[in-house]
This record gives C-alpha cells, sequence and structure tokens, in this order.
C-alpha cells in the first residue's frame, strides 16, 4: 500500500482539476491521488472518470464543507499519511518526499507543510500559509512571508525547516494516526480557520507543527470565497473566536476575548467607514452566533483538555499593533521577544 494519500476536495471545480490536476499526477509518484467530490453539480465526476482513471474517486451527495468532507472521505482512507491539497495547486517535482522524510525523522510531528507560493507571481509567497503558520497572543494568525495582506517576495529567507503554530489547509501533510486521535476537524467550522484549530489541538496532545522549506508549491488561492466576501469574513471572525474559547488557557481565555471583542468592534467599524457595510455586518453576525454557543463550546474544553499555558510558537505580542503602528511588515523586522 502506498505511505501517503494526496486527498484533493472538489465542489465544482472541473476548472480547477483540468489546469492543476496534471501536476499532481506527474509529481506524486507512487502515492496515492484520490478526488473527494463534495457534491458537484457540474462536470467534474464526468471529467475524471474520462480523463483519470488513475485517480481515486470518492463522491458524496452533498456539500459537506471543507471540514465535513475531508472527515467523510478519510474515514474510507487506509494510507499513514495524508495529504490534504487545494484543487488550486500546482506542485513541483519532489514536492512530497522531503516533508515526509522530516515528519518521520521525528515522531513527535504530527503535520506540516511546505513552502506556498503564488501561482500569479511565482516569486512571491501566497496568502495561505506562506512559510508557515503563526498566531499572535490575541489569537490573530498571520504568516511568515505574510503578514495580513503584506506578501513577501521570496528570497530563500525561509529555508531548512522549523516549527511554527498551524500548517495550511491549502496543503496540509498529516498523519492519519494523529488526525483521528484528535477528532479530525471541528465539521461546525465548514470552511476557514480549521486547520488552526485542529493543530492546536495536536498540540495539546503533545505533538509539533512543523515547516519545511525543501518542498513548494504554487497556489491559485481565493478559488472558494473571494477574500472581500461578507461570507468568508463572517467564517474567518467566528472559527476564530470559536478557536480561541476553545483552545486558549483557562487563565487567559476571558482577558483575550475582552480584548478581540474591542479590537473586532475597531475592525468592524473601519469596515463602515470605507463603505464596505456587508463586511461590517459579518462581523457583527460572527459575535451573535458565538454568544448563541458559547456555552457548548466551553463545554468542548473538556474532550480538548487545552494546556494550562500557550504553545512556544504562539507570538508573544501583537501582530496588530507591530503591523499598523510600528509598521512592521515582514516577519524577520518583528520584535522576538
Amino acid at each position: 500500500m502506498p505511505k501517503a494519500a494526496v486527498v484533493i476536495l472538489n465542489y465544482n471545480g472541473v476548472h480547477h482539476l483540468e489546469e492543476f490536476l496534471p501536476s499532481v499526477v506527474k509529481h506524486s509518484g507512487n502515492h496515492s491521488i484520490i478526488v473527494v467530490d463534495n457534491g458537484s453539480t457540474d462536470e467534474s465526476v464526468a471529467f475524471l472518470n474520462k480523463h483519470y482513471s488513475q485517480v481515486k474517486l470518492i463522491e458524496f451527495k452533498d456539500n459537506h464543507g471543507y471540514c465535513g468532507g475531508y472527515n467523510k472521505a478519510i474515514s474510507q482512507i487506509e494510507e499513514e499519511y495524508l495529504i490534504l491539497l487545494n484543487s488550486d495547486i500546482e506542485v513541483t517535482g519532489n514536492w512530497i518526499d522531503p516533508v515526509l522524510e522530516l515528519m518521520d525523522s521525528n515522531s513527535e510531528i504530527a503535520a506540516a507543510q511546505p513552502r506556498i507560493l503564488s501561482y500569479r507571481q511565482k516569486e512571491y509567497f501566497e496568502y495561505a500559509g506562506a512559510a508557515g503558520g503563526m498566531m499572535d497572543k490575541y489569537g490573530y494568525p498571520f504568516c511568515k512571508g505574510r503578514i495580513f495582506q503584506h506578501l513577501e517576495k521570496d528570497e530563500s529567507q525561509y529555508t531548512g525547516s522549523y516549527p511554527i503554530f498551524w500548517a495550511t489547509g491549502a496543503c496540509l501533510f498529516i498523519k492519519k494516526q494523529a488526525f483521528e486521535l484528535v477528532g479530525g476537524f471541528d465539521a461546525s467550522y465548514f470552511a476557514h480557520m480549521e486547520e488552526i484549530d485542529l493543530c492546536w489541538r495536536l498540540q495539546h496532545k503533545g505533538f509539533k507543527i512543523f515547516y519545511c522549506g525543501e518542498s513548494s508549491i504554487y497556489h491559485l488561492g481565493g478559488g472558494t470565497l473571494d477574500y472581500n466576501n461578507p461570507r468568508k469574513t463572517f467564517l474567518n471572525f467566528r472559527n476564530n473566536l470559536r478557536t480561541l474559547i476553545k483552545n486558549l488557557p483557562e487563565s487567559e481565555r476571558q482577558k483575550i476575548l475582552r480584548i478581540r471583542f474591542f479590537l473586532d468592534m475597531v475592525a468592524a467599524i473601519q469596515f463602515l467607514l470605507k463603505g464596505q457595510t456587508k463586511l461590517a455586518t459579518a462581523v457583527v453576525k460572527a459575535y451573535r452566533e458565538i454568544n448563541a454557543e458559547k456555552s457548548n463550546l466551553i463545554s468542548q474544553r473538556e474532550l480538548i483538555q487545552p494546556s494550562d499555558s500557550f504553545s512556544e510558537t504562539i507570538y508573544p505580542k501583537s501582530i496588530l499593533f507591530q503591523f499598523y503602528i510600528k509598521r512592521k511588515k515582514v516577519f524577520s523586522e518583528l520584535p522576538k521577544n
């Protein structure tokens, strides 16, 4: 049986399969390639059956979202390693083996990601993951190579391998046993930030998350929802808050949530001032939903058993302050302590 399975979740993405699946087939060696069709109504299934008989197809009648779709599919996959790959990614030669070798070298590494570069501007990092996911003390995610919307040019400043806080769901290498141990993705997220919650839960169990700079892929990005889509804004704010409530140390949770409420309302006001009323409404809607489910989220903490202290890979300062006030645009400029 192959050691790893490349698992591509697809929903009405035949255009992406036509453009990007050839590189996956060409450069994935003897590893399995599986396309999970999430209830598509386009020609995706017919295209795969006609042109890619070597690709295993798992079909669902309904769209279960990123989280539910992968959870259901992974229960049917037997390979030791899972490589969850977005359908809008062009892979390169030898993109799999360096990451597997890294993970094989240390039993504590449960998940990892390669270097994520932009498909449109190949000399720049891409938004979703860049050179490894980070999180600041107030729960705002960012990346080495990408802080908010500012993308760095790839000048080999992020080489080798190193621990990170979260690995991108756009190209997530994960041990199947570890994925199942923590219960997989939280399906209530539907999509967006589910990989951050998953990686945090893995760390509560003593696992590590790593970046592998010896592997590179190119991500188109924005293929599911546009970055300024109100639905995306809602999911990002709601799911970020869910992740904090479930995973923060008890001693820090209330303080950080109070600070986050203030900062998020400032963001909503800025949306209004820019005429982006729907985005401001999405932030408010996210808080309403979180308030309605807060007691249930807190009860989930008993299953997760959060650590009493922060992960060593959490950035100990405010990334908002560093970026907007101190004008620090790249990771190398950030004060480390």
